[in-house]
């Protein structure tokens, strides 16, 4: 699907046709037919499409004649299984922003909440004209998403804290392992990213050094990415460190409740013990009296309550 926009006036609406200061966004469907119809129709490298839909590609930027290619990673959220067979909370995929010398344009393999805030014009001072800005909004988009996840992923984390006080299950375990795994994400991908803009930052690829107010906003966004990375990181260690902790909670309560059970059990050997050896054909004491089962219940209760009380006293009960 190729959508393509231009603002008018504070209004991003769309065109039919591509003309100079447009933005042309790519989502899916497409197929390797479509993509061969938009290298030939904007004269791009078809390898800068293709490894815009690579999961797996990392941050980098090149350029081909008057052609540049960015690949930015992006946090999205796994609800709906974007990377397929990850059980992932978030997880990263690439944009690709290929720049041509009169407009720009937007590739990513599934919708992506980064884009999707352009196109519903929640961004300020946006206009995909200014090519450049366009492109620090979008790093500076991604930005705030990775920081807005990862405030949700602390928030899941004190909620499954929560629950795992008094459970003896694997499922809020299995829970901080996907929450891990999105940490994971983050971090390779923050890290990604920051050495891509600090580079582009050096070798001026965007040619923005000689506008003060561009350099400083790049310069800006490396440094939110810096600390976005120290977020991942820091939460990273909190997770490890609370997940050992709670698998020993989990050891500690399963012990607990076995504790438990194996008292019961030697409770209520002791009746069974008792009358045992009533039922022997030997001789035994109170046989012969008619109150005798009065007297074994009354021994069986007596030693039971007996073990009741010991264990008490050792808190087993």
């Amino acid at each position: 699907m190729v959508e393509i926009f231009k603002k008018s006036g504070d209004e991003l609406i769309r065109i039919e046709q591509a003309e100079p200061g447009c933005w042309i966004n790519i989502y899916p469907p497409f197929n390797h037919d479509n993509l061969e119809e938009i290298s030939n129709t904007y004269n791009i490298p078809l390898d800068f499409l293709i490894d815009s839909l690579d999961i797996n590609e990392r941050s980098r930027f090149e350029h081909e004649d008057d052609i540049k290619l960015i690949v930015l990673n992006t946090p999205v959220d796994n609800e709906d299984e974007v990377v397929e067979d990850d059980r992932a909370v978030y997880v990263t995929v690439p944009i690709g922003i290929i720049l041509l010398p009169e407009m720009i344009i937007t590739l990513c393999q599934h919708p992506n909440p980064v884009i999707d805030s352009f196109m519903n014009q929640r961004v300020k001072r946006f206009n995909p004209a200014d090519r450049q800005k366009f492109v620090l909004q979008l790093f500076d988009r991604s930005v705030f998403y990775f920081l807005h996840y990862l405030r949700q992923i602390n928030n899941k984390r004190n909620l499954i804290e929560d629950e795992l006080y008094n459970s003896s299950r694997n499922t809020e375990l299995a829970q901080f392992m996907n929450l891990q795994k999105s940490l994971v994400y983050f971090v390779n991908t923050l890290r990604g990213n920051e050495l891509m803009m600090a580079k582009m930052g050096r070798t001026d690829f965007l040619q923005i050094k000689s506008n003060e107010d561009l350099a400083d906003y790049l310069e800006d966004i490396i440094v939110d990415n810096s600390q976005a990375l120290e977020m991942s990181n820091v939460y990273t260690n909190i997770l490890n460190g609370t997940m050992d902790a709670f698998a020993s909670i989990i050891s500690n309560n399963l012990n607990t409740v076995m504790q438990r059970l194996t008292s019961v059990t030697i409770v209520l050997m002791v009746p069974t013990l008792v009358a045992s050896f009533y039922g022997m054909n030997v001789q035994l004491p109170f046989q012969n009296n008619a109150g005798a089962i009065i007297i074994v219940i009354g021994i069986s209760l007596a030693l039971s309550l007996s073990l009741v009380f010991f264990f008490r006293r050792k808190k087993w009960f």
